[in-house]
């Protein structure tokens, strides 16, 4: 079978999309770091759209850690063409070949490339999805604490950076030198605040390299917020041998997401930007309403769900939203997150909530909960804590308390196996506190405070939470879901969703 390639384009089932521009036209504009599946059906897709009427806006892709080598290889091998294929929620498809990543870099084996690309003065904004954790920044304190070796040697004066920030530092270091406009740091990743957050990041780094380089990026270099949706599952065999049959082509990594798709994003581009508008980018002048509604319902449904869902034997995402327990247990947890929101221009939060159970329950886009639970102890602070933390006097969270018991108890679970099959960076430090649970110390789990920050020393909180973890733990969990979504309970009086 033939490879995609721009030799291919014209072997496609007649059905597919192609892109409606001169390939060889378009020059490289935006620079993005962390190619992955969610990118190439989001902002790549958005400026697919553009590039008829403005070509200067392509897209070099890069990757700076080495397990990032399959997706270079992939898109190397593909001039950098990959297939979007979009499912709405009655399972009809839509396919298209995206041809926005005009270029691709690998950090690891050329720091110097990626910098000289950055260095462009074409270059208008460099632009990250880096997973929640990939910031470095201390949920508790705000403050930037890198994990990463790659980070720190950075921070130590490598002398050619490595990592994302660091080589974000010294392009604008060399910019700045070069009397080169700055370009904008957009991040594209679904953390509150995401772009004073990559703001917050970037400035550590620079100050421990270059103090004044510091204080002129703070001066100079914009950094836009945006709120980012697409449920986009990972590649996997089955997405690229469905590619091969209904498109005819073989596709190293295609892509496979739901047709809903949103981006709302701050119009601070100092140095400029695309015509976003046209390509169906909402422009606002404050992101935030737009980002809390979307983590708190959206991306914290997805932990809530997952963890009673596994326990109940469920692997399917539309499988768990079709649980009445589950779907029960999400109507919950939306009441008690809107509970912490303020309205939301254009939005009715009733229909928003609806619309996110239908999504979830698309049995075409085929996501999986163990995608869901990746980097668990990176995505609760940020979408779950907040609002189990900011409660209102006397309403406890208990959909949302309940699912951090049932997380415990997941993890309680893997112990055996020291953690087989669980991705998170901080693995060792959960399963301690889980296995400190398992020998009756109540809540230890939420002494962790740089995942609950001080909800542990919130006796009533904690109270609830080890009730809910003991009932999952002595009587399963559709025994504890079902004492915790009777009717007249406190987890229930919160009103109609």
């Amino acid at each position: 079978m033939t490879r995609l390639g721009p030799h291919a384009l014209a072997y496609l089932a007649p059905h597919v999309l192609l892109p409606d521009y001169d390939r060889g036209k378009v020059t490289v504009g935006i620079v993005h770091i962390g190619v992955g599946a969610f990118h190439r059906s989001h902002e790549a897709l958005y400026v697919d759209r553009l590039l008829a009427s403005d070509p200067r806006w392509g897209i070099c892709g890069v990757g700076v850690r080495d397990a990032d080598s399959g997706i270079r290889d992939a898109l190397v091998a593909q001039d950098g063409l990959y297939t979007l294929t979009t499912v709405d929620p009655a399972g009809a498809e839509e396919a298209r070949v995206i041809g926005s990543l005009v270029r691709h870099l690998h950090a690891p084996d050329d720091p110097e490339a990626v910098l000289a690309q950055m260095e462009d003065p074409a270059v208008r904004i460099v632009s990250l999805t880096i997973t929640e954790g990939g910031y470095g920044i201390d949920d508790v304190t705000g403050e930037f604490s890198p994990a990463d070796d790659a980070t720190r040697a950075d921070m130590a004066g490598s002398s050619v950076p490595t990592s994302a920030f660091g080589l974000i530092a010294e392009a604008l270091r060399r910019r700045r030198d070069n009397g080169t406009v700055p370009f904008t740091v957009l991040s594209c990743d679904n953390v509150q605040h995401n772009g004073n957050v990559a703001k917050t990041a970037l400035l550590a780094v620079a100050q421990a390299r270059d103090p004044e380089l510091a204080r002129w990026i703070a001066r100079e270099v914009s950094f836009p917020n945006s709120m980012v949706d697409r449920i986009t599952p990972g590649t996997t065999d089955d997405t690229r041998r469905a590619v091969a049959r209904d498109l005819g082509v073989e596709d190293r990594w295609p892509v496979r997401a739901e047709s809903f798709l949103q981006w709302v994003l701050e119009d601070d581009f100092r140095s400029g930007r695309p015509d976003w508008e046209a390509a169906g980018v909402q422009l606002v002048e404050d992101v935030q309403p737009y980002e809390l509604m979307k983590l708190r319902l959206l991306n914290a449904s997805h932990q809530v769900m997952s963890y009673p869902a596994l326990l109940a034997g469920s692997t399917w995402v539309d499988e768990a939203c079709h649980d009445p327990q589950i779907v029960a247990l999400l109507h919950g947890w939306m009441r008690e997150a809107r509970a912490t929101l303020s309205p939301v221009p254009g939005i009715d939060l009733n229909d928003y909530c609806t619309t996110l159970i239908e999504r979830f329950g698309s049995e075409a886009v085929r996501d999986t909960l163990e995608r869901q639970v990746a980097f668990s102890s990176d995505r609760l602070p940020k979408f779950v804590v907040p609002v189990l933390a900011g409660r209102r006097t006397g309403a406890l969270s208990h959909h949302g308390l309940f699912a951090v018991a049932a997380w415990s108890v997941w993890l309680a679970q893997a112990l055996p196996t020291k953690g087989v099959g669980i991705t998170d960076a901080r693995l060792d430090v959960l399963l301690a506190g889980a296995a400190r649970e398992e020998s009756g110390e109540a809540g230890a789990l939420l002494e962790i405070e740089s995942i609950f920050g001080t909800l542990g020393h919130d006796s009533e909180a904690r109270e609830a939470y080890w009730e809910h973890r003991t009932r999952i733990r002595e009587h399963g969990v559709r025994s504890a879901l079902t004492a915790l979504l009777t009717a007249g309970s406190p987890a229930t009086g919160i009103g109609p969703l």
